[in-house]
């Protein structure tokens, strides 16, 4: 990647502080973007990246400091109306209307019409052409809930373009996309990149940010580390400037697990709408990892395990409980819990604060005669914070308000209270970053080796491939590999979840 020509900084923020309350978030940061290059914006999990993002679009004003537009000081206007002046954030969780279409989406808010009636044939040709410019091959009247997250993130794109986005802020743009969902999407970037954009990019994967981004600028605790060009930077310095401190250890020695060891989760062709006769047992300690590409099957496995979607048939078999679990209270009472990979729209109550959030799950435990014992409560969530490391301005922060790495730990902790023998974790480090990463790596292994059974879904290789004592591999709603000790490599992985190789015992 080579840095852009242009040397015009059209959007900059000179020792910008901001402040909530007498906390303070940000601490006299700079930071420039210029005209067509990808600047990416790294840190952990609570360094202030969503902070000064969100100063940087008008959402926030700062408390201190100056924020430039070409080179003139200038005060955004707030509630979004920064998007008049060609600064567009793309939030992480995308903002469309499920049951409109692109076209509607694209002009809600600023629709245009001729004497008070909708013009929609002018809104699609306009929308039709922004799509053939950008090398979308999608009709502009079709309804977002038929688009796929890819495509969705395309529309948010076009809706930016739209608007002469001059500045686009991109916040974790691939947390959710596929491989070659990100290769489409890297491919409007450069499109954007030699049209004069400038792109400012957030994101926990490094790798990404070191193929697509000129620039990087590092915050660490809310305060400058770093602006340095990407070429000058090894995945490595920029994680150590991320967390100030080594990284060599990001895996956890493992210890040997013993697979003579009781088996805890029994079974046997298992059906349902998705699943095609899965068989599997996991033993006590163990860190069983499941591996496949999207769609495979792996957490419509364990949804089905503990309650959240119908088994059409099988057997499945917990300890002494050898009865499908009816709902996930009657798992947690079994001991299995699951912690879902969508922590914002299944796992936290994001309008309610830490203590609601940690003792949901487990909440009969809190409860005398019907009455909840908030003290106990209160020493929960004491104690669950200093386990977990949990960092937040204070105990009452909204879950909604944490970042995502400390919502992720919150959502650990909250299983965690029920004192389960087996956790079922998917996507247990989508969209946080590497230092909040080794954190949990280690916690997984602790657990293990404290007898508790383990069970490992993730989309990340290196993840499946650091943490696991065995891995299991599904395609197409069935397991087609087993993989053990120097197997566990990602040759062997593809070779299953591509349909390469089939392991003849789960054929």
């Amino acid at each position: 990647m080579t840095i852009a020509n242009q040397s015009t900084n059209v959007l900059s923020a000179k020792s910008v502080s901001k402040s909530f309350g007498s906390v303070p978030v940000l601490f006299s940061v700079n930071f420039e973007i210029r005209a067509g290059e990808v600047h990416a914006l790294i840190g952990e999990n609570g360094a202030g990246k969503s902070t000064l993002m969100k100063v940087l679009s008008g959402i926030h004003a700062p408390t201190s400091g100056t924020l430039s537009l070409d080179g003139k000081p200038i005060d955004l206007p707030p509630n979004g109306q920064a998007e008049d002046l060609g600064i567009v954030l793309i939030h992480q969780e995308l903002n469309l209307a499920e049951q409109m279409t692109i076209a509607e989406n694209i002009f809600l808010g600023r629709e245009i019409s001729r004497r008070g009636i909708l013009n929609l044939a002018e809104m699609n040709r306009i929308v039709g052409k922004l799509l053939v410019d950008m090398g979308l091959s999608i009709s502009p009247d079709t309804r977002i809930s038929d688009l796929s997250i890819a495509q969705k993130q395309m529309v948010e794109i076009a809706k930016a373009m739209s608007r002469n986005a001059r500045v686009l802020i991109m916040d974790e743009p691939t947390a959710v996309l596929t491989e070659a969902e990100t290769d489409i999407l890297f491919r409007q970037v450069e499109r954007l990149r030699a049209a004069g954009v400038a792109i400012m990019f957030v994101s926990h994967k490094l790798q990404e940010v070191q193929k697509i981004s000129d620039r990087v600028t590092i915050l660490r605790d809310g305060q400058w580390i770093a602006t340095r060009a990407t070429r000058d930077l090894t995945l490595e310095e920029m994680a150590q400037m991320m967390v100030g401190r080594e990284l060599s250890d990001l895996y956890p020695p493992m210890d040997e697990v013993d697979f003579d060891a009781d088996v805890v989760l029994d079974v046997q062709d298992l059906h349902t709408a998705n699943l095609n006769g899965v068989t599997f047992q996991l033993r006590k300690g163990e860190i069983l990892g499941f591996a496949g590409l999207v769609g495979a099957g792996r957490t419509e496995t364990f949804e089905a395990l503990c309650g959240l979607s119908p088994i059409h048939s099988g057997r499945v078999r917990a300890f002494e409980n050898s009865t499908p679990f009816a709902n996930v209270a009657e798992a947690r009472d079994a001991g299995v819990v699951y912690l879902t990979k969508d922590r914002k729209g299944n796992g936290l109550l994001l309008d309610r604060d830490m203590q609601a959030n940690l003792t949901l799950l487990a909440l009969p435990n809190f409860a005398n005669r019907m009455v909840i014992d908030r003290g106990a409560e209160k020493a929960a969530l004491a104690r669950a914070i200093r386990r977990f490391d949990i960092r937040a301005r204070d105990p009452q922060v909204l879950a909604k308000d944490m970042s995502g790495g400390n919502q992720q730990k919150l959502l650990l902790a909250k299983v965690m209270e029920s004192n389960p023998k087996v956790v079922i974790i998917d996507e247990p480090t989508r969209g946080i970053d590497v230092g909040t990463k080794q954190q949990i790596y280690h916690f997984i292994a602790a657990l293990a080796a404290d007898g508790v059974s383990v069970v490992v879904i993730s989309s990340e290789m290196p993840e499946i491939i650091g943490i696991s004592h065995r891995v299991l591999v599904m395609r197409e709603g069935r397991i087609t590999g087993e993989l053990t000790g120097k197997a566990i490599n990602e040759n062997e992985i593809v070779g299953y979840a591509a349909g390469i190789r089939e392991d003849v015992q789960h054929a």
